[in-house]
């Protein structure tokens, strides 16, 4: 009963408005610039700003939210890869941005808490009430949309975005981890501003993650960070030095940048890197392999708008990560942006799917040989 139909809510969606026009999203698509033999096309149209993705055990796509409070599911059940049935799992939540799925159950991350909705992915139609994993996060909305991830070790990792632009306050910029059914909360690393991606290497188990630098610096500094989290306990620096090397000059007087763990790699300043995947599939070539794709949402704060696409950190042969390539581009055109990539993740055929929550829409990004 709570199957969405698809143009109804896109079309009811003043911020997708392009959207409605079947031929003006044809269009958009058709500026998107990826590399040879990668094509681009709609997995599911009716989402309000979806945010974090999650793929259930038997393929139903879970999203998150943020103004639009709800959380979806996209079941594709003739395996043609368009969406045909969405529904609201959940609605009218604070937030309700991250997403994850593990042990059967999918785990909601609003402002404040997470949630857990058990057996939910064979009754998305009607799908259970919540219980509550944890009540105790904090509930100051500015950098507060949450991701969720469960590491290797079967712990849940949840981010903590600062109160502010710049500040030191108790409780805040950490990703803190903890049991699945919630206990056991520690603080896990420190020092990051605002991590909206999560993602675990396949190979290390490390936690590497995406973090916004702080803005009001200029155009291009500090750059956005990549990081790695080699042990727990580790502190990225924020707010006493940015990307590394950068003293702030309020907060990092008597600090010393080599006191905090610098970025694995220096992203573009303020193209608000997100939602990231390392690529495990064998669909791309193999140069992808091993891969982190990242989803850039787009600046809002430079003289000159950067962003809006997705970049490709490759490794060496020693595990050192390279710099960043742009991999699909074409969500701004000139000054003005149509879509904003938030999240990427892999399907199991290997094909990527990536969340705009601009545009409205989830895309799936395929590769096929000529």
């Amino acid at each position: 009963m709570k199957e969405l139909n698809r143009m109804m809510l896109l079309c009811a969606t003043s911020m997708a408005a392009i959207a409605c026009n079947a031929a003006g999203m044809d269009e958009n698509l058709s500026k998107i610039t990826l590399p040879p033999g990668f094509s681009i096309s709609i997995y599911a149209e009716n989402l309000q700003n979806p945010r974090q993705l999650a793929l259930g055990d038997q393929g139903t796509v879970f999203a998150g939210s943020e103004a639009a409070g709800n959380v979806y599911a996209v079941e594709d059940n003739n395996s043609d890869y368009i969406a045909d049935g969405i529904y609201i799992i959940d609605q009218k939540l604070n937030r309700p941005t991250g997403v994850e799925f593990k042990f059967g159950s999918l785990y909601v991350a609003a402002l404040d808490r997470i949630l857990r909705y058990d057996d939910v992915e064979p009754n998305v139609n009607q799908p259970p009430a919540p219980d509550v994993v944890t009540a105790g996060l904090p509930d100051q909305a500015h950098h507060g949309n949450r991701v969720l991830r469960f590491g290797p070790d079967g712990l849940l990792y949840v981010s903590i975005g600062a109160p502010c632009n710049v500040c030191v306050e108790a409780g805040f910029a950490q990703i803190r981890r903890m049991e699945a059914d919630g206990s056991g909360e520690e603080v896990y690393v420190s020092g990051v501003r605002n991590s909206v991606g999560l993602a675990f290497s396949p190979g290390t188990g490390h936690l590497w993650f995406t973090d916004n630098g702080r803005d009001l610096l200029g155009d291009d500094i500090p750059a956005d960070e990549l990081n790695e989290v080699t042990q727990p306990g580790q502190d990225f620096g924020f707010p006493f030095c940015h990307q590394g090397d950068l003293l702030d000059a309020e907060f990092g007087q008597g600090k010393s940048c080599s006191d905090f763990t610098p970025p694995a790699v220096k992203l573009s300043a303020h193209a608000a890197a997100l939602g990231l995947t390392f690529y495990t599939g064998q669909m791309f070539p193999p140069d992808y392999t091993g891969a982190l794709i990242i989803a850039r949402h787009g600046s809002w704060n430079r003289s000159k708008k950067i962003g809006y696409d997705l970049a490709v950190v490759r490794f060496d042969a020693g595990g050192k990560p390279l710099a960043p390539e742009v991999f699909a581009s074409g969500w701004l055109q000139g000054e003005q942006e149509w879509g904003r990539p938030n999240d990427v993740m892999q399907l199991a055929d290997g094909s990527l799917l990536v969340s705009d929550d601009m545009a409205n829409v989830i895309y799936r990004i395929s590769y096929a040989a000529h």
